[in-house]
């Protein structure tokens, strides 16, 4: 059976086509009692508008294409509701794109959304993909970062203090008498792993015996924390009596590991996390965890898009938001 039509609908209900469309884009211009005649109509023929065929005439989408490193992360999940939350208000859509923390399939969704002709972009980028946002921003794109800050400024950008936050991390573990502490997580070409560390080698080089070794992982989910510990665990070199996670899922992994290898947590090994997602508190041993406020970014980032939108002449800003300390049994004992 065909679709129905904009003139079925007008047909239908007794009105021209024009007045059918003013209806379904500006209601204000139609009568309650046409517009209730249209809707009828709509819902009698099982009328489906095409808002792709409208995009293209009118050269634009609401939609707003947003980008993250990992969708089953339970952090972008929060900042994608913030997000969709404030996007809401102001009726667009939000189309997500996982990039998977790889640069070839970042590049792919950069490549899809333009195509759609979104409205903006929001990213929270893996790869080197400066010049590629250049590109759409001079296409009349705005483009915000999310979870990065750019160091020149050209894009409006939403992110945590991740420095201070690894600070915080290493030097509650310092606190609480540990010295030989490793820091398991991605790779370090994702500049948030890597202002982390940089933050937690700042705190341990500030105590005189006290060390940090790096392992370094290819993701950042609760299988790259199993393996970063079995690894850590296997080395010739003495145990670390201490374990900061670059995140609250590789936290979980290597929770599950130590404790299959029967190392006792925190009495034997601390261990800290990075994000505060729910599964942290209702692990096994609660984990302590470095909280950023993901739902308040994702909010922030969108009123940034929605500005940029409105104003694409308007200096971009820059919020940066200071993580807090969570500590739990994992790094305080019962």
């Amino acid at each position: 059976m065909a679709l129905a039509q904009v003139r079925d609908v007008a047909t239908h209900a007794g009105v021209s086509p024009a007045t059918v469309s003013n209806a379904l884009n500006h209601p204000e211009k139609v009568s309650e009692t046409t517009r209730r005649r249209v809707q009828a109509a709509i819902e009698e023929l099982g009328y489906v508008r095409n808002d792709a065929a409208r995009q293209l005439r009118q050269r634009h989408n609401t939609a707003v294409g947003m980008i993250v490193l990992d969708v089953a992360n339970p952090f972008f999940a929060a900042v994608v509701r913030g997000a969709e939350d404030s996007l809401g208000v102001h009726r667009r859509p939000v189309l997500v794109g996982n990039s998977g923390q790889d640069a070839e399939r970042e590049l792919a969704h950069l490549r899809l959304f333009e195509e759609q002709r979104v409205s903006g972009l929001l990213i929270s980028p893996v790869g080197d993909v400066l010049d590629r946002l250049r590109e759409i921003s001079r296409r009349g794109t705005p483009v915000v970062l999310v979870d990065r800050h750019h160091g020149d400024d050209e894009f409006p950008s939403v992110a945590v203090d991740d420095e201070l936050g690894g600070r915080m991390a290493a030097e509650h573990l310092l606190e609480q008498g540990r010295r030989r502490l490793a820091m398991i997580g991605g790779p370090t070409s994702i500049r948030q792993v890597a202002h982390r560390r940089a933050g937690a080698q700042a705190a341990v080089d500030a105590v005189e015996d006290a060390s940090l070794t790096m392992v370094g992982t290819e993701a950042m989910d609760v299988e790259s924390g199993r393996d970063g510990t079995r690894r850590l665990l296997a080395e010739d070199a003495e145990r670390p009596d201490a374990i900061f996670a670059a995140n609250d899922l590789v936290a979980l992994g290597a929770l599950q590991e130590l404790v299959r290898a029967g190392v006792r947590v925190p009495e034997d090994v601390a261990l800290i996390g990075y994000d505060d997602i729910e599964f942290a508190a209702s692990a096994t041993v609660p984990i302590s965890s470095v909280r950023q406020p993901a739902v308040e970014m994702g909010e922030r980032a969108a009123a940034l898009l929605v500005a940029a939108v409105e104003d694409p002449d308007a200096p971009p800003e820059h919020p940066r938001f200071t993580p807090t300390l969570v500590p739990r049994e994992s790094t305080l004992g019962g």
